[in-house]
């Protein structure tokens, strides 16, 4: 199916998830998403400022479907383990203090489902991370406009003017990437100049490639180096397309 703007709007997380379809194939085993873009982000990522700040207003919540399609089948019964530090005989912990449980969030502002993987060394001074995986929104809020862009560590942000912080939108099978000359650059900038040319008021993900400016394209393509900064403000973007 084609994906529009008003489509499948659920706009309030306590009743449903932002523009969301499943898809799924019974016989193969399958569950996801047909149209929001998965986001896997591994531990080392999830140390930045702007992942701790969206961390810190997830919900912890018991599992659900949605969870569900996040994990591997063979997985989702650990979804409903309790973590080795609340009960050190969970199916999921190892030797009394390993770990490789998962936990199950929602964001709030979205109603997205969030898991954490835990994965523990067994005694003291080993590993101890998280990893998670979510679902990206299709578009912002309904009520908030795009304000500024912010990239690291492989991670795509947008921040309202209201100063929410939020996954980047993005449509399942277009990702983003930086750095190089490809299709996720372009993605990318397809996208920034959509919200660009609509002063921040179109954030739906999806739009078509050839619609990238040149400018921009450039930028999201261009080394760490050359690009100077992690952050674009919806002027900064204006100022690219002017330049």
């Amino acid at each position: 199916m084609t994906f529009e703007p008003v489509d499948l709007n659920l706009t309030d997380p306590t009743k449903g998830y932002l523009n969301f379809v499943l898809y799924t194939e019974a016989r193969l085993g399958i569950a996801s998403t047909s149209l929001n873009a998965e986001v896997s982000i591994e531990a080392n990522q999830a140390q930045t400022p702007h992942m701790q700040e969206w961390l810190s207003r997830l919900v912890r919540c018991e599992p659900n479907a949605m969870h569900c399609t996040l994990v591997e089948p063979m997985k989702i019964p650990a979804l409903f383990h309790p973590c080795v530090t609340e009960d050190k005989n969970s199916p999921s912990a190892k030797s009394g203090s390993g770990c490789v449980c998962r936990r199950t969030f929602y964001d709030p502002e979205f109603g997205l489902p969030v898991v954490g993987k835990h994965f523990k060394h067994v005694g003291e001074g080993g590993t101890d991370q998280w990893s998670y995986k979510t679902y990206a929104p299709l578009e912002l809020r309904p009520d908030d406009t795009f304000s500024s862009f912010i990239t690291g560590r492989g991670l795509f942000w947008a921040r309202t003017e209201k100063g929410l912080l939020s996954i980047l939108p993005q449509r399942n099978a277009l990702g983003y990437n930086i750095g190089y000359n490809g299709g996720g650059p372009h993605a990318l900038a397809t996208y920034l100049t959509q919200v660009a040319d609509t002063d921040g008021e179109n954030t739906a993900a999806g739009a078509p490639y050839e619609q990238a400016h040149p400018a921009i394209l450039a930028w999201t393509q261009s080394s760490v180096t050359d690009r100077g900064k992690n952050e674009l403000t919806l002027s900064d973007l204006k100022a690219l397309q002017r330049s």
